[in-house]
């Protein structure tokens, strides 16, 4: 569920993370709530928060991806004041684990029988967790805008009721074009739709929403959650700056 190059091939885009004029009539929120007011409101939710719980699913399509590609999974977010940890568990259409520390990142992939380590900007898993943790404006790093209509009709299908934001990259990113965050009335992020510059679009849905699920002074717990040992055949592939 994050910004992978190799997810891209894989159809998972893990790491991830995790962040819009309002159309009130496609998505739910406050009457005239503006784009800038709605991440306002996410980011101070999720400043609140010390760990997260989720399910998720994934779909990613575009004239570069091939056939369209759907991926599942759960994911778990700590958050302190030393750093943010976050893990995304591919169960389907085969295992994979990224785990991230916002310096670095490993990738597992089971049917490749690899695992590569990275550091988190180079693997794009910054991206997500700037969503997530509440920790930087990301007026700072994008600009924000309404979101597309049709992209906020696509996120309000099936009677959801969604209020979303467009975030658009300040600076040119290497592979992000733009993000969709839609948020519930909770404030948490319910969809992620992300372009590339190839018109490769990755949709995340999350449900399941477990909120603090980790005592973040349960040392033992965290190590739990966020210790993955491969199999001793695995090919580890270190990647440089």
């Amino acid at each position: 569920m994050i910004l992978l190059s190799h997810a891209h091939r894989l159809a998972v885009l893990p790491t991830i993370f995790l962040l819009l004029t309002l159309l009130p009539p496609l998505c739910g929120g406050a009457a005239g709530e503006t784009a800038e007011l709605v991440v306002q409101r996410l980011q101070v939710r999720y400043q609140q928060l010390t760990s997260l719980r989720f399910q998720f699913a994934q779909q990613t399509s575009g004239q570069f991806a091939g056939r369209p590609k759907i991926g599942s999974g759960s994911g778990i977010l700590v958050n302190n004041e030393q750093q943010t940890l976050m893990r995304w568990n591919y169960d389907s259409p085969d295992q994979q684990v990224v785990i991230s520390d916002g310096v670095s990142v490993s990738m597992y992939f089971k049917d490749l029988n690899q695992m590569i380590i990275a550091p988190a900007d180079t693997a794009q898993t910054d991206v997500l967790l700037s969503f997530f943790t509440g920790d930087r404006a990301l007026g700072e790093t994008f600009l924000i805008l309404p979101p597309e209509p049709m992209v906020a009709a696509a996120a309000a299908d099936q009677g959801r009721h969604f209020t979303g934001a467009q975030l658009v990259p300040r600076q040119p990113h290497t592979q992000l074009r733009s993000v969709h965050l839609f948020i519930d009335d909770d404030s948490l992020i319910r969809r992620i739709d992300m372009m590339d510059h190839f018109d490769t679009r990755t949709i995340i849905d999350f449900t399941s929403i477990d909120l603090d699920p980790i005592d973040l002074q349960d040392a033992a717990a965290i190590e739990q959650a966020f210790s993955f040992t491969p199999p001793p055949s695995t090919e580890i592939i270190r990647q440089q700056q």
